[in-house]
């Protein structure tokens, strides 16, 4: 698969807050002095009446989101994800628990923010947002992933949702494939029988290219993006892991409490499968790309073509 028509995360981000607020005058977008970065600010530019930053303070940058939802504003709340985990406790409490409409975009997520090094990559929010109550988590593989959501998520659905999304690599994973983004759905990349890899966001493109090295050996793998994370798509990952009987799984994300955990406690409870999770189990570095990143932390296609080969060596014996 040639790395062609990559796009960026954070641009294509920008544009489509602008389609959102010409379509809908109740959206307002909210940011912690990160406009320009995260290019919210174009929707400022265009929306200045509906566009706030409200500085370097990102509990009052829910707060003041959930404030304008509560009185009938669709709240889009855009920061690093880093930074927006300094805001939990206002998350949990003034907007989860309310059930209120705000959506949080993070940007800059797993380790796409590659040089600015550990303190900006966040490898660890999946887990902190899907274990609040109400809150929904949307991890969109590529920026078609992104256009095909965001509008849906803003507009139509009601409640909280957490989307996560890189800094400005985007592979194409799903450019040509036809789907809706639903809450609560799981999307099949790619067709197989012996194994089936299923992950979220761009590492899925390693994962798809792992999968095209594994058919040369003669292994059939399906590849399944799960761009739901919660609520989870369970009757697309039990099916698949029924036809497949193993599965790895892969994200830009702890391994504790990320998508695998996600997968692994549908599995466990109702279909127990040979399983390997991939993802991080330490605090990411700098580095000269975000691929650099992905291979040193076994992320990449070899690491993956080397997991799988593993686990079916292991179910074989």
């Amino acid at each position: 698969m040639a790395l062609t028509s990559v796009q960026s995360f954070r641009d294509v981000l920008g544009e489509l807050l602008v389609e959102i607020g010409n379509e809908d005058q109740n959206v307002v977008v909210i940011t912690a002095d990160v406009g320009k970065s995260t290019r919210a600010a174009k929707f400022g530019e265009v929306f200045k009446d509906r566009y706030y930053n409200v500085g370097i303070s990102e509990q009052h940058m829910i707060t003041f989101a959930a404030g304008l939802a509560a009185i009938g504003a669709k709240s889009v709340v855009v920061a690093y994800a880093a930074f927006i985990m300094r805001a939990w406790e206002q998350i949990r409490n003034s907007v989860a628990r309310m059930n209120l409409n705000v959506k949080i975009i993070a940007t800059h997520s797993g380790y796409s923010n590659y040089a600015d090094g550990s303190s900006h990559q966040m490898l660890e929010d999946i887990a902190l947002m899907r274990v609040i109550p109400n809150m929904n988590v949307v991890v969109p593989a590529d920026v078609h992933d992104l256009r095909r959501c965001l509008k849906k998520l803003v507009i139509e659905t009601r409640g909280p949702v957490y989307i996560r999304i890189g800094r400005d690599y985007s592979p194409p994973i799903t450019f040509g494939i036809e789907y809706d983004c639903e809450l609560g759905k799981a999307y099949l990349l790619r067709d197989g029988h012996d194994i089936a890899i299923m992950g979220s966001g761009v590492v899925l493109y390693e994962a798809l290219q792992a999968a095209e090295e594994l058919k040369k050996m003669g292994i059939s793998v399906a590849v399944v993006n799960v761009l739901s994370v919660k609520p989870i798509d369970r009757e697309t990952i039990l099916n698949v892991a029924k036809k497949t009987g193993r599965v790895v799984t892969v994200e830009e994300h702890m391994v504790f409490g990320g998508v695998g955990s996600a997968i692994a406690e549908v599995l466990a409870q109702e279909y127990p499968v040979p399983m390997r999770i991939l993802g991080s189990t330490t605090f990411g570095r700098s580095a000269k790309s975000h691929q650099e990143l992905l291979e040193y932390f076994n992320l990449d296609k070899k690491a993956i073509v080397k997991a799988v080969l593993e686990v079916i060596s292991h179910g074989n014996r």
